[in-house]
């Protein structure tokens, strides 16, 4: 690890104390685990703390852990904000659970930074995680009548309804998938020479 990836580990650690329910280096970044019920006193911290000043929220994204759930992660469903502090030139990405499997929420982090807006509705119409607090959470790229959430795992490939323009009565319909759902195996062709082209 970093002196600056330490320093700012310890500082961390110093601020937050036991909200930090894990912290994890890997490949020279920095992730902080949090609960759900810290997440926004956490979040104003890390933006207006003087030493910390993560004032910039640089992406935020759903995860759905699925069947690691319960083993190596507490819940399903969670939430990674990944921060930048252009003060102090560090990142840092934060991870939040939601406790609810089968309705996930967490507080909205609008607040705190207004470019979480759009990041936030994409989370919701993909992963089906819910935003409490958040200004405008609806459906921000499926249609409006979708069924589902199309970024979780257990959501089948082809999907629940298909779309055709149906001639006879001039519009839209929405009908039942017909495509059979099957596993597709690649299948690769090679040249005997593959690889050797140019060799003496």
């Amino acid at each position: 690890m970093s002196e600056k990836l330490e320093l700012l580990n310890q500082a961390l650690a110093d601020k937050l104390g036991d909200k930090i329910l894990r912290s994890i280096v890997a490949k020279g970044e920095l992730t902080v685990v949090i609960s759900a019920s810290d997440y926004s006193s956490v979040a104003y911290m890390l933006r207006d703390d003087p030493d910390l000043r993560f004032e910039q929220l640089v992406d935020l994204t759903g995860l759905d852990y699925s069947t690691f759930a319960g083993q190596d992660f507490p819940s399903r469903f969670a939430v990674a904000v990944h921060l930048l502090s252009v003060s102090h030139n560090l990142r840092l990405r934060l991870r939040v659970h939601a406790e609810d499997d089968s309705f996930p929420m967490l507080d909205s982090v609008c607040e705190v930074w207004p470019g979480a807006n759009w990041f936030e509705r994409e989370a919701f119409d993909l992963f089906g995680i819910v935003f409490s607090g958040h200004p405008d959470l609806r459906r921000i790229l499926t249609d409006y009548g979708f069924v589902g959430y199309p970024f979780r795992k257990d959501f089948p490939v082809s999907g629940y309804v298909e779309m055709r323009y149906d001639q006879e009565q001039g519009r839209v319909v929405y009908q039942s998938v017909t495509i059979e759902p099957r596993e597709n195996t690649p299948r690769i062709v090679r040249d005997e020479n593959y690889g050797n082209a140019g060799r003496g």
